[in-house]
C-alpha cells in the first residue's frame, strides 16, 4: 500500500457528485463499502491479482444509502491484491455459503504495489484534482 498526498484529501463533496465526476473517468465504486465510509476504485492492472488507486471516503451527514448524503475524502491509496492461482483447498462451507461466495482467498491482500504502476497513481491524482478542485 502507498498511500498519495493530495489536495482532495479532506475535501467533502455530495457522494452523487463524485459519482458523476468519477464513474465517466472509469472509477467504481468499491465492493468494501459500509454505511458510513467507502472508496472509488480505478484498476490499473489485472495481470497478477490487480492493481488500482483507491480513494477512500466516509459520510460525515448521514448514511451512504441515503440521498444527498456528503462525504470527506481521506488519502488515496495504491494498493495492490494478488489471488491465489487455482482451488482454495482450505474453504469448509456448506452449499448456501459456496453458492452466494464462489471466489478464493487472495494470497497477498496487502501485496507489494509494482514500481512501474507508481507514477500512473500519481497522475490519476492529479487527475482527480483537476477534475474535482475547479
Amino acid at each position: 500500500m502507498i498511500e498519495l498526498t493530495s489536495r482532495i484529501d479532506g475535501e467533502t463533496f455530495k457522494l452523487f457528485y463524485l459519482e458523476e465526476k468519477l464513474k465517466p473517468l472509469g472509477y467504481t465504486i468499491g465492493g468494501g463499502w459500509d454505511y458510513d465510509h467507502g472508496s472509488f476504485d480505478y484498476k490499473i492492472d489485472d495481470e497478477v491479482g490487480y492493481q488500482f488507486l483507491r480513494v477512500p471516503f466516509v459520510a460525515i451527514d448521514g448514511a451512504l444509502d441515503t440521498k444527498g448524503t456528503t462525504v470527506r475524502i481521506q488519502t488515496p491509496l495504491l494498493l495492490s491484491h494478488k489471488y491465489q492461482i487455482g482451488l482454495d483447498d482450505h474453504v469448509h462451507v456448506g452449499n448456501l455459503k459456496a453458492s452466494i461466495d464462489q471466489f478464493a482467498e487472495p494470497q497477498d491482500p496487502d501485496a507489494q504495489f509494482p514500481e512501474k504502476y507508481v507514477d500512473l497513481g500519481c497522475s490519476l491524482v492529479r487527475e482527480l484534482e483537476e477534475v474535482l478542485l475547479k
